[in-house]
C-alpha cells in the first residue's frame, strides 16, 4: 500500500508517507518545551514525518495559553531535547512557526509583548485564558511596515532557532486563519499600502517571509500550511481567493519550498482549487483533514498527493502508523483533555500489543 512506502522528501528520507499533522496541546508550561513533551513526540516517532504544534517566533505569536516559542534560549534548549528524543527513536521532526497575530488575548501574553495584525480588526468569538477563561478577542494594533520587517526577521530568527535546536526543518504556518493567512485575507488585511488591496500585495509579506526564512536555513527545509476556504478563526471567503492562492502557489515554487501542507477542511475545499494549487507549485504536497488508512491510500495511489497529514488519531495511537498497517482498531481520544496540563490524555495512551 503505498501509504507504508518511502518516501524522499527534498533532503530528508522518510520510511513511510504518513504525516503527524500539527496539534496545540498547551502543555508548554511559560512557554517552554519539556521532558513531558519530548516524551510525548518520542512515541509518535515511527511517523514518516512529524510537525510539531504551532510555536511562536516571537513573544507577540504566542496568543493562546501555555504554546511554547522558539524565540529565547531556554525555549531551544528546551526543544533540543525533544528533538534529540525523536532522533533516538529514528524519527524525523518539523517545527511549524505560528504567529498568531490578532487570534490572541493579553492574558496569555508576556507583559511586553501586544496583540498585532495587518489591519485593527477583531476577531469574532474568544479565547481561552487560564486566568479568566473565555474571553472575547481584543482589537488588534494595525501593523506599521517597520512592524512587518520585524516580525519577518522573527520568523528567520526562530527558523536559525530551530535548526540550532535539531529540528529536520520548518512549517511556515499560513493557515487557519493566523499571522501570515492574515495578510491573504481582505477581511482582515484592508491595507492599501504595498502590503494590501491586490492579490500580490496581500501576498507579499508570506512570500517576503518564506523567501528570507529559505535564504537563512535552505529552502529544502522550509514548508508552508495552507488552508483556503476554511472559515476558521473568522477568515470568509473571498472573490479572488483562488487567484490569490495560485499567485502564492507559482511564487513558493520559484522558491524552492521543501512542500506545501494543505488543509481540506471539514467542507473540503472544492477539487478544482486544490488542483490548481497543486499544478501552480509542482512539488511535495500534503493533504490533511479527515483522512482514514482507505482513503489516504487511496488518494496516494492516485497521485494527488505524495503524503497524508493524520491529527487526531495520532492524540490517542502514539503507535498509529503500526496500527493502520496491520488493520488494529484505533483508540479513541479523550477530547476533554486535549489542552489541560499533564500527563493525563497526553502521554499516557498505550500502544496496540499486536
Amino acid at each position: 500500500m503505498p501509504l507504508f512506502s518511502p518516501y524522499q522528501l527534498g533532503p530528508i528520507a522518510l520510511p513511510n508517507r504518513i504525516v503527524m499533522a500539527p496539534m496545540t496541546r498547551s502543555r508548554a508550561i511559560n512557554n517552554l518545551p519539556n521532558e513531558l513533551m519530548a516524551r510525548y513526540y518520542q512515541q509518535r516517532a515511527s511517523a514518516g514525518l512529524i510537525v510539531t504544534e504551532g510555536t511562536a517566533p516571537s513573544p507577540n505569536g504566542l496568543g493562546y495559553p501555555r504554546i511554547p516559542g522558539l524565540f529565547a534560549a531556554d525555549q531551544v534548549a528546551g526543544w533540543r531535547q525533544v528533538t534529540d528524543k525523536v532522533h533516538e527513536a529514528g524519527g524525523r521532526i518539523i517545527v511549524q512557526l505560528m504567529h498568531v497575530g490578532r487570534i490572541a488575548h493579553p492574558l496569555n501574553l508576556p507583559a511586553s509583548a501586544e496583540i498585532v495584525a495587518p489591519s485593527a480588526v477583531a476577531a469574532a468569538g474568544e479565547m481561552f485564558t487560564d486566568q479568566e477563561g473565555l474571553k472575547p478577542h481584543p482589537e488588534p494594533r494595525a501593523m506599521t511596515e517597520a512592524d512587518i520587517i520585524r516580525a519577518r526577521s522573527e520568523f528567520v530568527e526562530a527558523a536559525k532557532n530551530a535548526i540550532t535546536a535539531g529540528f529536520d526543518g520548518v512549517e511556515l504556518h499560513a493557515a487557519n486563519g493566523y499571522l501570515l493567512e492574515q495578510f491573504l485575507n481582505p477581511h482582515t488585511n484592508q491595507r492599501m499600502d504595498g502590503y494590501g488591496g491586490s492579490v500580490a500585495a496581500r501576498g507579499r509579506f508570506v512570500t517576503e517571509t518564506a523567501e528570507a526564512v529559505a535564504a537563512a536555513i535552505g529552502a529544502n527545509r522550509v514548508g508552508m500550511r495552507l488552508s483556503p476556504h476554511s472559515g476558521f478563526n473568522d477568515m470568509p471567503a473571498y472573490d479572488d481567493i483562488v487567484p490569490q492562492y495560485v499567485w502564492l502557489a507559482e511564487r513558493l515554487r520559484r522558491i524552492g519550498l521543501l512542500y506545501v501542507h494543505l488543509v481540506l477542511g471539514a467542507e473540503r475545499i472544492p477539487e478544482a482549487t486544490v488542483d490548481a494549487i497543486r499544478t501552480a507549485f509542482g512539488g511535495a504536497l500534503i493533504l490533511n483533514s479527515g483522512f482514514d488508512r482507505q482513503s489516504a491510500g487511496a488518494e496516494l495511489a492516485d497521485g494527488q498527493a505524495d503524503l497524508i497529514a493524520f491529527g487526531v488519531p495520532f492524540i490517542a495511537n502514539p503507535d498509529l502508523v503500526a496500527r493502520m498497517r496491520n488493520d488494529i482498531e484505533l483508540a479513541a481520544p479523550r477530547q476533554e483533555l486535549f489542552y489541560s496540563q499533564g500527563e493525563e490524555g497526553y502521554v499516557d495512551y498505550q500502544a496496540s500489543t499486536l
